[in-house]
C-alpha cells in the first residue's frame, strides 16, 4: 500500500495532448470501455446463457445469447449467412455479410425474431425498433476460418502461430447504435448505471459477438468432422478476439462532439496526474508495473502492420521498450514520486507512442485512484449547451486563441493547408475526405476544419470593441456561430479541440480513428492506408464461464511465455 501524502500534480497542457500525432500514439488503459464492461459484469456477477441456437449443417441460422445483469437483460440476437465469395467485401457499402447482429433490450420472442430476420441481415436497407440497441455485421477471416474448423474437424487443434498471425475469426464492418437504422436513441439507455459509459451497448455486443463466432467455428467443426471433431482448446480460444475495419465514418466523430471526447481525454489526464502525484510506491506497484511492460512487450512482439506508417512507429516501440527495460531495471520506482519522474524522463527519451504507453502503464497498480473516473466520461447534457449571446467579445477572443493562437499565422489560402475537405458520401450518408482542388466538393463541405474557422472569426472579431456583447457580433456575422459555440464550450472542454489542422494535405485521418479505438480499448492497430485500420477487441478476455473478479481487467495483456 502506498501510504506517503500525494502531492498535486497538474493535468498536461490540451496543447500537448490534443496533437494528432499524440492522439495516434494512444493506447488502452484502464479507463478502456471494453476494460469498464468486463469490470462490471465481473463484479455484478452477470450471468449468460445460449437459449437459441438454431444453426444448420452449412452454417446458416440464428442464435441468441442472453446476459443478465441486477436489473434487467440484453440479448444479442445472431443471424448466421452462407455468404457467397464474390459478394464478401469489407467496405461500407457492402450488401451482405457472413454474420449479422443486433442487441434486443431484454429477452426477444419468436415474434421479435422472426421480425428481426427480416431485417437486420439486410442492415441499411431494413429496419430495426426501440427495442434494438444496436445492429452490426461481421465477416470471416476466410484463411484462418479455413484452417481453424478443418483442425478441429480432424481432431486437432489449430497451430497457435496462425491464430497470432491474424488474431481473429471474424471482423466487424460496422457496429451501429444511437438511433441507426430506427434502434433506440442513446437517451433512452443513458440513466441506466450499466449503460452510463460511453458506447457500453456496442462493447456487450462485440463481446457476445466473440462468443458467438466461437460456438459457429466450433458447430462447423462438428458438421464436417462428426465424432471425430473437438472444441478450440480454451487457450487458443482467448487468444481470438474480434475483428474491426474501420474507416472515415468515424473520424469526425471526435471532431463533432468536442464535450464528449474532452471528458475521455480529461478522465485518461486526470487519472495520469492523479498517479504522477503518488509520493512513494509499494513493492507491489512497482512489481505490477514491472509485469505489465514486460507483457506489454509479449503484446507488442504479436503486433503486425505492412502499412509503412505504422511499421516505422513499431520500430520505435520496439527501441523504446529496450531503453524502458534497462531505465526501470536501475530505478527502484519507489521514491520521490517515481511514476512522475518516469513519466518526465520519458518526454525526452521515448517517442510520443512510448511516452502513451507509460502513461496507460503506470495507471495499472492503482484501480483505486483510476477506476471511478469512469463516471465522468459520459456526456450528461449532449446538445444542452447554448451559446452566451452576453458574454463580452474579449473574452470570446481569449477563448479562441486559448485553443487556436497555433493556427493564426497559417496561409490558409495556401493549397497545402486547405487541399483537403470534408463531405458526406450520397451513397452512403457516411463522411469522406477528398481533394478540394481535385474534385467538386466544396460547396458541400462539413464543418470540420475548425482550425481554419477559428482563423477567420478571430480575424472578423479584431475590430470589434472588446466591451460589446457576442450576439451583436453573431448578428452581424452568423457564419461564425459554430467557432462561438466551441469556443465557448472550451471552457468546460479543454481537451475537445484538436491542435491540428484537419484539412492539410498531410493530415493523416488514422490517427483520429486510433484516437477514438484506443478509448474503446482495441490493439493492434494495422492501417491500410491513411484512412483506414483494422484492430483486435477483447483478444484475451475470458469468455462468460470464465470471467470472474480476478479475470476481468489485466486480459489485455498476454501472459509472458515460462
Amino acid at each position: 500500500m502506498d501510504t506517503a501524502p500525494n502531492r498535486q500534480i497538474q493535468r498536461r497542457d490540451p496543447a500537448t495532448v490534443m496533437r494528432l500525432s499524440r492522439l495516434g500514439s494512444l493506447h488502452q488503459c484502464r479507463l478502456s470501455f471494453m476494460r469498464i464492461l468486463t469490470r462490471r459484469m465481473a463484479h455484478e456477477n452477470w450471468s449468460f446463457s445460449r437459449p437459441v441456437f438454431r444453426i444448420d449443417a452449412a452454417g446458416v441460422g440464428y442464435a441468441v445469447y442472453t446476459a443478465q445483469g441486477p436489473d434487467r437483460a440484453y440479448s444479442l440476437v445472431a443471424f448466421a449467412h452462407d455468404l457467397p465469395p464474390e459478394m464478401r467485401s469489407d467496405r461500407v457499402i457492402a450488401t451482405a455479410w457472413d454474420a449479422t447482429f443486433t442487441l434486443f433490450d431484454g429477452i426477444p420472442t419468436e415474434d421479435d425474431i422472426n421480425r428481426l430476420s427480416q431485417n437486420v441481415p439486410l442492415q441499411e436497407a431494413g429496419r430495426v425498433s426501440e427495442c434494438e440497441i444496436s445492429v452490426s455485421r461481421a465477416n470471416r477471416s476466410v484463411r484462418l476460418w479455413a484452417h481453424v474448423v478443418d483442425a478441429l474437424a480432424s481432431g486437432q487443434q489449430p497451430d497457435r502461430a496462425e491464430i497470432d498471425k491474424v488474431g481473429y475469426l471474424m471482423r466487424t464492418t460496422a457496429v451501429y447504435g444511437s438511433g441507426k437504422l430506427g434502434a433506440a436513441d442513446r437517451e433512452q439507455i443513458a440513466d441506466r448505471p450499466e449503460m452510463q459509459v460511453p458506447f457500453q451497448a456496442e462493447m456487450l455486443s462485440v463481446y457476445l459477438t466473440r462468443v458467438f463466432v466461437r460456438d459457429l467455428v466450433q458447430h462447423m467443426a462438428r458438421a464436417k468432422g462428426g465424432e471425430g471433431a473437438v472444441d478450440l482448446d480454451p487457450e487458443l480460444a482467448r487468444r481470438m478476439g474480434i475483428g474491426n475495419s474501420t474507416g472515415l465514418g468515424m473520424a469526425p466523430y471526435i471532431v463533432n462532439h468536442p464535450v464528449l471526447f474532452n471528458n475521455w481525454v480529461m478522465a485518461r489526464e486526470e487519472a495520469i496526474a492523479r498517479v504522477r502525484g503518488v509520493a512513494t510506491a509499494s513493492p507491489d506497484a512497482a512489481a505490477q508495473f514491472r509485469q505489465m511492460l514486460r507483457r506489454s512487450e509479449v503484446s507488442l512482439g504479436q503486433w503486425r502492420s505492412e502499412h509503412p506508417i505504422q511499421l516505422a512507429k513499431l520500430g520505435d516501440l520496439r527501441r523504446d521498450m529496450e531503453v524502458l527495460s534497462r531505465h526501470v531495471a536501475g530505478d527502484d520506482l519507489l521514491n520521490d514520486q517515481p511514476w512522475d519522474r518516469l513519466m518526465r524522463w520519458a518526454e525526452g527519451a521515448l517517442s510520443e507512442e512510448g511516452q502513451e504507453l507509460i502513461a496507460s502503464l503506470i495507471l495499472e497498480p492503482y484501480p483505486d485512484l483510476v477506476d471511478g473516473l469512469a463516471s465522468c466520461m459520459a456526456d450528461g447534457n449532449p446538445g444542452a449547451f447554448r451559446i452566451d449571446g452576453a458574454m463580452p467579445i474579449s473574452e470570446l477572443r481569449a477563448l479562441i486563441a486559448a485553443s487556436y493562437a497555433w493556427a493564426f499565422d497559417l496561409d490558409w489560402s495556401a493549397p497545402e493547408n486547405c487541399a483537403r475537405a470534408w463531405y458526406v458520401s450520397e451513397e452512403k450518408l457516411e463522411p469522406r475526405l477528398g481533394e478540394r482542388f481535385d474534385e467538386p466538393i466544396a460547396e458541400y463541405e462539413q464543418p470540420l476544419a475548425p482550425a481554419r474557422d477559428a482563423a477567420a472569426a478571430h480575424a472578423a472579431l479584431a475590430d470589434w470593441d472588446g466591451a460589446r456583447p457576442v450576439a451583436e457580433f453573431l448578428l452581424a456575422h452568423p457564419e461564425h456561430r459554430h467557432t462561438v459555440r466551441r469556443a465557448q464550450m472550451s471552457r468546460v472542454a479543454p481537451y475537445g479541440e484538436i491542435h491540428d489542422n484537419t484539412i492539410s494535405a498531410s493530415v493523416l485521418p488514422i490517427n483520429m480513428l486510433r484516437a477514438k479505438l484506443a478509448f474503446f480499448g482495441a490493439i493492434h492497430f494495422d492501417p491500410r492506408s491513411d484512412r483506414w485500420v483494422r484492430i483486435c477487441m477483447y483478444a484475451g478476455a475470458p469468455y462468460p464461464e470464465d470471467l470472474s473478479p480476478e479475470t476481468a481487467d489485466d486480459w489485455v495483456y498476454p501472459e509472458v511465455p515460462a
